[in-house]
This record gives C-alpha cells, sequence and structure tokens, in this order.
C-alpha cells in the first residue's frame, strides 16, 4: 500500500514527461464520455424511470402499505385506509399507540417514536387527510394529535419528549428523562407547517394557523394566523375569502330557518 501510495504521489507531482504522460491519460480517461444520442438514450431513460415507477408502486401496494398498517390500532376513524405511502415504510421505535384516519399520505422516511418510561403507553392520533413529508420526527412523550387536514412539510420535528435528564450525573448515568420534561402536543385541524418547523412540548397550535419554515414553536398559537420566527411568534391574521363566504352562507341559512320557524308560530297564532 505504501509502495502504491508513493507511485501515486510521484505521478501527481513530478515534472518527468513519464509522470505528465499518466496525468495526461488518467484526465482523458476521466473525462471521457458517450454522445448522449436522443434516439438511444431517452428510450432508455423512459424505460429505467416506468421500471422503477412499477417496481416502487408494487412495493407500495402488497409490501409496504400493509405491514405497516399491523402497527395501527383501529381507532373512532379507521384503522388508515386509503393510506398512500411513498418511499418506504416509516420507522416506528419504542413503546407507541398509533390511530390513523382516512386519506392519509406518509413519507417512509418518517419516524415515529414513543418515550420508553411512560405509566401510560404513549399515543400518535392522526386525523383524516394528513400529509406528513419526508425526514419529519414526531416523538411522542405522552400524547400527540393531528387534526383532520394537517399538512407537514419536510424535517419537522414535534418533540413531545426530550430523552434525556437535565441533570448531568444521571444523564451520564444514561437515565432517562423525567415526566416533568414532558408533554402533549396538539395541531388542531387544517393546520400547516412549513419545512424545518419545530415544536416543543405543552403546545396546541390552533386550527387552520400556518408556521413559517425553521420556526421553533415554544408556546400555544391561537387560531387561524400566520407564525413564525425563534420562537414562533403571531405575524398576522390569515384572510380566508373562501371560509367567510362558507361562514356567511351558513349564517343566511340559519337566519332564513329563524324567520319561517317565526312565520309559522305567528301564522298559527293568527288561526
Amino acid at each position: 500500500m505504501n509502495t502504491l501510495h508513493n507511485v501515486k504521489r510521484w505521478v501527481k507531482t513530478t515534472r518527468h514527461p513519464l509522470g505528465a504522460a499518466i496525468r495526461g491519460l488518467h484526465t482523458g480517461w476521466r473525462e471521457f464520455e458517450v454522445p448522449a444520442l436522443s434516439p438511444v438514450y431517452k428510450p432508455l431513460r423512459l424505460l429505467h424511470q416506468a421500471l422503477n415507477q412499477l417496481a416502487s408502486e408494487t412495493a407500495r401496494i402488497l409490501y409496504w402499505t400493509p405491514m405497516f398498517r399491523t402497527r395501527l390500532r383501529h381507532g373512532p376513524q379507521g384503522l388508515g385506509n386509503q393510506l398512500y405511502l411513498f418511499g418506504g415504510m416509516p420507522l416506528v421505535q419504542g413503546n407507541l399507540i398509533i390511530e390513523m384516519g382516512r386519506h392519509c399520505r406518509l413519507s417512509g422516511q418518517t419516524t415515529f417514536s414513543g418515550r420508553w418510561r411512560s405509566e401510560q403507553t404513549p399515543m400518535l392520533i392522526v386525523g383524516n387527510n394528513v400529509g406528513i413529508s419526508w425526514q419529519t420526527t414526531i416523538a411522542v412523550g405522552s400524547k400527540v394529535v393531528l387534526g383532520d387536514n394537517v399538512r407537514m412539510g419536510g424535517r419537522c420535528f414535534l418533540a413531545g419528549y426530550p430523552g434525556h435528564p437535565l441533570d448531568p450525573v444521571a444523564r451520564a448515568k444514561g437515565l432517562p428523562d423525567t415526566d416533568d420534561q414532558v408533554g402533549d402536543i396538539i395541531l388542531e385541524q387544517d393546520v400547516w407547517l412549513g419545512s424545518g418547523v419545530t415544536v416543543m412540548k405543552g403546545v396546541t397550535i390552533g386550527a387552520g394557523t400556518v408556521v413559517a419554515t425553521a420556526s421553533v414553536v415554544t408556546h400555544d398559537l391561537p387560531a387561524g394566523v400566520i407564525a413564525g420566527g425563534m420562537p414562533a411568534k403571531v405575524i398576522k391574521a390569515i384572510s380566508c375569502p373562501e371560509q367567510a363566504a362558507a361562514e356567511k352562507e351558513a349564517l343566511l341559512r340559519k337566519e332564513s330557518r329563524t324567520e319561517s320557524r317565526e312565520q309559522l308560530l305567528t301564522e298559527e297564532d293568527v288561526a
């Protein structure tokens, strides 16, 4: 090995014509390329993509999805029906109960972990139509709830427990975290977490709230706002024309029903 290393170093540093010739041959070989002939390589690329897609979909349907669903507990919203897994099967660590609703989309590069030292088994409750993107970690200390229509971007982290105690002596001994370091995390319906968002224990994020990329949420956030920062703070309220129109329509229907009921009562009194 030393001899080979010495030869490589000599070739790289020498001014001898032989060394220069070897360097030239090496550079030429390294930069050699075959022309990208479209009539030849485009069909090959399309065939390669089609075979990869076929293999991926076959594995998803026949292997990853049914195997992961055996890890779920049957809850009020079903057993993860119409679940779409992409990129493999999520990693589940620790003692954890998982309930999942319908029409969820979940990256196979996701990690779910449950706190080992817990009197009651930690629970992860996922609603309907929830999307969890790649490299997201959900660490469940006691309970984590994701409401309907929640969206989580890539590399999000829900930190329901830290995994280590604050006491350095206990930490050096490998002891687990303490109960006062653990808390629930609740994302109400329609919450959207941007990529890289961290949500700490004991936090509730109100319905429809959007949290900006790379923010750290350390306290509760109200419903219907945009929040961001480290720690995350409310930036502004969200204007939702469609939601406002739906609420206005519902109010008009309610008023119409009330007027019809009052008119009916008046006619009965007259009669």
